[in-house]
């Protein structure tokens, strides 16, 4: 007999694949020559042992065949070396198992389901074949090129290899059985026993993971139960156990109807539309949430107790306060009664239940935080945080580490581990903004960005973080007529106007002073004190440039020095705001609107009103002054609250009094 073995395959691949393993098992005995039919073909075979990778090929290649030639057509399984990875996909999986042509992609199919792979949805492929779209995962047995493009996952399970049998078969027409034959008994079954080995760790790890994800779902302060697609309960927790009576191993199994005597829970249970509703079970009042994300799916339950919660969001809401990261007033906490400032508590009431950002614009002393904190307090974010930053009151650096936060070692003296800026503190809740008009171009160039997509980057930082918050921003400055100077960006500018709210100065709102002294006298636990005819008649007729804030400073004056039950004018005679000024003359007069109206010129203007420029300017006019002579008359213009001063580029500013003055 003549001991040659030619072996012929479809593709190159699996010729090399199957020569090796002829070679590994024969190599030393027989002489083995292969050939792939897409590559170059012997003419003819005459004699020998001729082996067909498949029937195909057999097909393909029959007229080599030598009338001499004895031949197999090789049976072919799977290579159990490389299907660990099969593993990894989650059962219940649909993916498409591609091969070179139908009856090899079906006899892959086969081959993996009698050993046992059967976890897996599987559909055949192969080139010109018809399927639907949405399979993110392929297998193949090396036929990577057929694989669509669109599956995304691919696992390449290697060429399948002659099985056992035929192996045999060839050992018995070569008598070499006996020679070779436990050799090749021992290698398959140890094969059998590595893939037997592979399926019990994975059984292993699977009943571990189980149990360990029944600690948690026991550990959650939730009843939490799953039921599949039978209507069978699979998952039932400890807290089920308490809100129905049944232990867990009496209700894995059941179906609801057999758990839950109450009709109208177990529909709500069964519905397709219903995602959450209140029931009583066992005595304890609980929200029963339902999570299908398909209709047939496995459907997911989650009981609530209403009254934990109730405890929990308190709970929340005191950590929130002792950490200072709670809005402390309402609109109650708005004391008037006047048509201005009803109508601002009205527009405000109304502008919290949007989730926009709002400018908030008003004098000094008006109450901006105070609307801010009111309105956090009546919208949907009223259980998260509210943060307030005051941006003139820090220098441009440490302003954008409060806002942003930074890493560790971003500059010298950075805490060790960094830290999270108020926006990341925020997350979920509100942040106020106030004095916006005075953060300088880099950092509102900053903040536009994390309004626009809700991204932050800490300060020598990498990536962005994503955050969740309402901006709420407020200023005491014309930021219109910043943009007009290239101090405030317009675009952030529309960004933070979305909604606007105009808080009302005190002096358009005179009718609420008498309800706002009062209220601060009791505030200041002086309720029995009372201000005189003559007193209220002379605080009604004050300009408040400082608004509200300043009737507080003057009450705590007039309660300080004041004696006995009455206050009167006499208490405010050491008052700075109150003292009588001597007579302006005519002279000076003019001299103060000359003044004025190169403020607002030079407001107009790029470059700002300096002292300096002032002067200078002062110079074409009736009234020249010295550099020290226009500081005298801007001291006199500050205190008659008719300019207010500025520290940098700004200079000198007119203030809606010095306007009306003007």
């Amino acid at each position: 007999m003549n001991h040659d073995v030619t072996l012929i395959t479809g593709t190159e691949e699996t010729r090399q694949a199957l020569h090796n393993q002829l070679t590994d098992l024969l190599g030393g005995t027989l002489e083995i020559r292969s050939f792939a039919v897409d590559e170059q073909m012997p003419y003819r075979i005459e004699e020998g042992l001729l082996i067909y990778s498949s029937k195909l090929v057999e097909m393909e290649a029959a007229h080599v065949k030598g009338s001499r030639c004895h031949t197999i057509t090789a049976e072919r399984t799977i290579n159990f070396e490389k299907i660990g990875r099969l593993f990894e996909i989650p059962q219940g999986t649909e993916v498409l198992c591609v091969n070179d042509t139908r009856q090899m992609a079906e006899e892959t199919i086969d081959t993996l389901q009698k050993i046992g792979m059967d976890h897996l949805s599987y559909t055949s492929y192969y080139p010109g074949a018809r399927t639907r779209s949405g399979f993110s995962t392929a297998i193949t047995p090396g036929e990577i090129a057929v694989v669509p493009r669109s599956v995304a996952s691919v696992v390449d399970i290697g060429v399948r290899l002659i099985n056992i049998s035929t192996l045999f078969e060839i050992l018995e027409h070569f008598h070499l059985k006996q020679q070779l034959g436990g050799i090749l008994s021992s290698r398959y079954t140890a094969k059998i026993i590595e893939l037997s080995q592979k399926l019990a760790e994975v059984n292993r790890q699977t009943a571990s993971m189980n149990e360990r994800l029944m600690q948690v779902v026991d550990g959650v302060n939730e009843g939490v139960m799953a039921v599949d697609s039978s209507g069978k309960v699979t998952v039932f927790n400890s807290l089920m156990e308490t809100y129905t009576g049944y232990r867990s191993s009496y209700a894995t199994g059941k179906t609801l109807d057999q758990i839950f005597s109450d009709g109208r829970l177990v529909r709500f249970l069964q519905s397709s539309t219903e995602e959450a509703e209140l029931f009583t079970l066992n005595g304890y009042s609980v929200m029963v949430y339902r999570f299908q994300w398909d209709a047939g799916e496995d459907l997911l339950l989650v009981f609530k107790n209403t009254d934990e919660t109730i405890s929990m969001e308190k709970a929340a809401r005191r950590q929130l306060r002792e950490t200072g990261y709670i809005a402390k007033y309402g609109f109650d906490d708005i004391i008037g009664e006047s048509h201005p400032i009803e109508e601002a508590k009205a527009i405000a009431s109304k502008l919290a239940r949007t989730e926009l950002p709002i400018l908030i614009e008003g004098g000094s002393g008006t109450g901006k935080e105070l609307f801010a904190s009111a309105i956090h307090n009546d919208s949907a974010r009223r259980h998260e945080p509210f943060l307030a930053v005051n941006c003139s009151a820090l220098p441009e650096d440490l302003l954008e580490s409060e806002l942003f936060g930074y890493e560790e070692g971003a500059f010298t003296g950075a805490k060790k581990g960094g830290k999270k800026g108020l926006f990341e503190q925020a997350d979920g809740g509100t942040l106020f903004l106030d004095e916006i008009g005075d953060i300088s171009l880099k950092l509102q160039a900053r903040l536009l960005r994390v309004i626009q997509e809700m991204e932050i980057r800490k300060i020598g930082g990498t990536k962005n973080v994503s955050v969740d918050v309402r901006v709420l921003a407020a200023t005491n400055k014309d930021l219109r007529g910043l943009i007009a100077t290239g101090d405030f960006r317009e675009d952030l500018y529309h960004r933070l106007s979305v909604l606007f709210l105009q808080i009302p100065p005190l002096v358009e709102r005179i009718d609420d002073l008498e309800l706002l002294i009062d209220h601060f006298l009791m505030e200041s636990h002086q309720a029995d004190r009372k201000i005189s005819p003559q007193l209220m008649e002379r605080l009604k007729g004050h300009s408040w440039t400082g608004n509200v804030r300043e009737l507080r400073n003057v009450l705590s004056y007039l309660i300080t020095v004041g004696e006995g039950e009455w206050l009167t004018p006499d208490d405010l005679a050491g008052q700075p705001l109150f003292r009588k000024s001597a007579p302006v003359t005519m002279v000076e007069e003019e001299k103060h609107r000359a003044i004025l109206r190169i403020i607002y010129e030079l407001n107009r203007e790029s470059g700002g009103a300096s002292r300096k420029r002032i002067s200078e300017r002062s110079e074409e006019s009736d009234h020249p002054l010295s550099e020290q002579q226009t500081r005298k008359v801007i001291k006199e213009l500050e205190e008659k609250g008719l300019v207010v001063v500025k520290r940098g580029r700004a200079g000198t500013e007119l203030t809606k009094a010095g306007m009306r003055y003007l």
